[in-house]
């Protein structure tokens, strides 16, 4: 069965949206991992700090079906399409990687943001240290190490109770 890594954000009712979220995935997917929960500043806009973290899980679906799986739990939790690319986020779930696959569609992998959000990177080589991107051909803990915008892009974890 193909893995499959996820992120996961959001900056609406963060903490229960996400909850809403990787319950929902934990429907669809099997074996789901998690890392930490960071929070960070919003990017590239003002709004209240975003929750993220990064799944990874198991599937016997395809990238599309992945891909609307994803768009159908957004819409459950409120989110609508048409927003600004960098806004507010009730729930933001996208695909990262599906195994080592390389393509433009039906969506871009491996996704484009691993490689310059440390709010993506920080939680993948978590979970993944040692996985290696598919295009760059380091690993994501060797990425993160030699990630150059740390400063610029602060995050920390936070304790979060998964309990609702």
């Amino acid at each position: 069965m193909p893995k499959i890594y996820i992120s996961i954000g959001s900056n609406q009712d963060a903490e229960n949206r996400i909850r809403f979220g990787v319950e929902q995935l934990g429907y669809y997917f099997s074996e789901l991992k998690l890392s930490k929960v960071y929070e960070s500043e919003a990017v590239g806009f003002d709004g209240d700090n975003f929750l993220n973290l990064v799944a990874s899980a198991k599937t016997q679906m395809t990238v599309s079906q992945v891909d609307q799986a994803f768009k159908q739990i957004e819409k459950a939790a409120g989110r609508i399409r048409g927003e600004a690319k960098f806004s507010n986020r009730t729930l933001d779930i996208d695909l990262l990687l599906y195994d080592d696959l390389v393509c433009e569609k039906p969506v871009r992998l491996p996704r484009g943001e691993v490689l310059y959000h440390a709010f993506v990177l920080l939680p993948l080589a978590e979970i993944a240290p040692d996985l290696k991107h598919p295009v760059a051909g380091k690993t994501y803990q060797n990425l993160w190490q030699s990630f150059i915008n740390k400063d610029k892009q602060p995050l920390w974890p936070i304790d979060f109770e998964w309990q609702i």
